[in-house]
């Protein structure tokens, strides 16, 4: 006689949890309704939507828009933005060969980028009196590029995981140091030294592109020369993904030792990945080295291979669409938080919408925010009734008192504590040890369940906007990796995956 209760399967009932794997049956597709249930909500349907689009057409229509923004702004501001990021969107294609699709954890990746650049430099400019024409600077210098990335490669292709991060980042360091110190070289102490990359100031006045006899001085030119290099970058992409080879990447990166034994040839997929990626960031340095017309070795550290990789992860790691809207967000949103009134708007649309996507049913969100109201009100009104200093102080927006511009300054001002003199020592202090409290409140939510997280989460919420309105609206150069680390955090808990990443399947 069967010990499993009546209606249920044994394997339900010896030992087997409910929601685990269960014996012939397929769990991938056993757990598709699951699967929609999380990708549920507003975020859930815009990228259904999106997915449901053929990827060609989905590149497609970011050429166009960006190929018609300078007709349709006659901002230079804003077509330098178009600019930057376009280039940006190449890199990022770039490093998703060897992250997205081979699986590779490359940190030396700017260095390829910072390599091409030089190089272009060198060929293009009064360092060496060499003026190349563009058409055949660019071809020399990818090519110079993907033979750097094969022969670094050959040392690291049988390295993994957080061996080869280490490796991949001891280069990057190298080239930052070589360049840095670039402008005192000298062949084993012989023949004196001699001024190779400009050294700390870098090489400048370096010749712009000349195309068909026209020569590119306008950001527009540079624009439509990144969308060309993204068109030509991006379409040869896609057929690689599309074929034997980026089939071969895909499985080498969901499990290495599993491919080995189907006779793939590992070590060299590792080699043809890196060296891939580093010719696509030749193409997109070409284009920096000329469009800015000087290369600095400040521009090719690791702040920047942390920008690449947040796109890299936020658009979802493998996906072309992804990657390309990662870093039209980073970007403009890097943007955006230059100016202290812009990134006050994102602070707090981020938190609502962080609220609205993860708090339900709407009853909970509605007591929550009334909470939050409140909570905000009372300590305003103890505050100013104790120490009448706590509550004088103005709001700032580019050093300019942002109190006088509208309800939003006024509703600020009695909800939140802003000292008068903000940024004398003792305030200063002050919205210091408030931050120190904001992130131990922070670490105590992802550690307590329940109503004590809600009731947690008011405080918290309240605190971080005073510390964002005392401490660090006037502080871009702090406030924006802050600020940008917060929402890759709270995307990254709610789609780990990023906005257009494919879950792996994982057998335990």
């Amino acid at each position: 006689m069967s010990d499993a209760p009546s209606g249920k399967p044994p394997s339900e009932t010896r030992g087997a949890p409910a929601d685990g794997p269960r014996i012939g049956s397929d769990e991938w597709v056993a757990r598709a309704d699951e699967r929609r249930a999380v990708q549920g909500g507003l975020l859930g349907a815009a990228r259904g939507a999106v997915v449901g689009v053929p990827p060609v057409v989905q590149l497609a229509v970011f050429v166009v828009v960006v190929a018609v923004i300078p007709f349709m702004s006659s901002s230079q501001y804003v077509v330098r933005v178009a600019t930057d990021t376009t280039i940006y969107a190449v890199l990022a294609i770039g490093l998703n060969v060897a992250v997205g699709w081979a699986g590779l954890l490359d940190l030396g990746y700017i260095a390829y980028y910072g390599f091409a650049a030089y190089t272009f430099a060198m060929l293009s400019s009064s360092q060496f009196g060499v003026h190349w024409p563009t058409w055949g600077t660019i071809p020399i210098v990818i090519v110079g590029t993907i033979l750097l990335g094969f022969l670094l490669s050959l040392t690291s292709r049988r390295l993994t995981g957080d061996y080869l991060a280490i490796v991949t980042l001891f280069f990057g360091q190298i080239f930052v140091t070589f360049t840095t110190q670039g402008y005192r070289l000298s062949l084993f102490g012989v023949g004196g030294t001699h001024d190779v990359t400009g050294g700390p100031t870098g090489i400048t006045n370096i010749d712009p592109f000349r195309v068909f006899g026209h020569q590119l001085t306008q950001v527009r030119d540079y624009l439509w020369a990144a969308l060309v290099a993204f068109v030509i970058a991006a379409g040869a992409l896609y057929l690689a993904n599309h074929s034997r080879t980026g089939r071969a990447w895909r499985a080498l990166r969901e499990d290495s030792l599993a491919a080995e034994v189907m006779s793939m040839p590992v070590n060299r997929l590792k080699m043809l990945a890196i060296a891939v990626g580093a010719g696509v960031a030749a193409l997109a340095g070409s284009i920096n080295a000329a469009y800015y017309q000087g290369v600095f070795p400040s521009s090719f550290d690791f702040p920047l291979l942390i920008t690449v990789y947040a796109m890299v992860i936020l658009g979802g790691a493998g996906s072309l669409t992804g990657v390309v809207t990662g870093a039209v967000i980073i970007n403009v949103l890097l943007e955006v938080l230059r100016t202290p009134d812009h990134a006050r708007w994102v602070f707090y649309g981020v938190i609502i919408v962080a609220l609205l996507a993860k708090l339900r049913p709407l009853k909970l969100l509605a007591g929550l925010l009334a909470a939050i109201v409140s909570f905000g009100l009372v300590v305003n009104a103890i505050v100013g009734a104790v120490w009448p200093r706590g509550t004088a102080g103005p709001l700032f927006s580019g050093g300019v008192d942002f109190t006088t511009h509208g309800f939003t300054a006024d509703v600020l001002r009695h909800w939140l504590v802003l000292p008068a003199n903000t940024y004398t020592i003792p305030n200063y202090r002050l919205g210091n040890y408030a931050f120190v409290i904001l992130v131990a409140l922070a670490l105590t939510l992802t550690v307590v369940r329940g109503w004590t997280r809600y009731a947690l989460l008011v405080p918290t919420i309240w605190l971080a906007a005073c510390v964002w309105e005392n401490r660090l609206v006037e502080e871009a150069p702090t406030t924006r990796p802050l600020l940008l680390g917060a929402i890759l955090i709270v995307l990254m808990a709610a789609r780990p995956e990023g906005l257009f990443g494919t879950p792996r399947v994982e057998v335990v």
